[in-house]
Formats: structure tokens, C-alpha cells, sequence
């Protein structure tokens, strides 16, 4: 697993961004979701989130979704089981 993003962090949340920028996209069932994107005329959907520290795009199996909670698990419980 690559790296680790805290879902409930917003130092993680401003580090790491949709592909065409903005900082409000979610996790959901095994893609990417970003709020601005879907308000305007950008596809909202999407597989990698870009890192603002390093400059590099990393795809969702390379990230390690995580919450207060634990690991993220998407609705159908697919995703960050072990």
C-alpha cells in the first residue's frame, strides 16, 4: 500500500486533490467522487487522487483510505478488508 490518507483529517484533505484540482471529492465503492466537478461540466468521476506535496497522481489501489474509525469500507464492504 502507498500512502495513507486520513479521511477525517483536513491536512490530508488539502494535500491531496480530484485531477482537476479541487479538495472536495469522496471516496465511494472502489472510485472517486468530486462535488465540484459534478456541479460543472468535468467528469466527476475518477480513479486517481494528485498529491499537491509531490506533484504525483496515485491511482486508488495505491492509497490507504482510513477513518477515526478504521479503514474505509465502501458500501458493499469491499474495500479495505483485510
Amino acid at each position: 500500500m502507498g500512502f495513507r490518507i486520513n479521511l477525517d483529517e483536513k491536512l490530508d484533505r488539502w494535500r491531496w486533490t480530484c485531477p482537476n484540482g479541487h479538495r472536495n471529492w469522496e471516496p465511494t465503492n472502489n472510485h472517486f467522487w468530486c462535488q465540484a466537478c459534478a456541479r460543472g461540466d468535468q467528469e466527476a468521476v475518477f480513479q486517481e487522487l494528485h498529491d499537491k506535496r509531490t506533484g504525483e497522481n496515485y491511482h486508488r489501489d495505491e492509497l490507504e483510505l482510513v477513518t477515526e474509525w478504521g479503514p474505509y469500507h465502501d458500501v458493499y464492504g469491499e474495500e479495505g478488508a483485510p
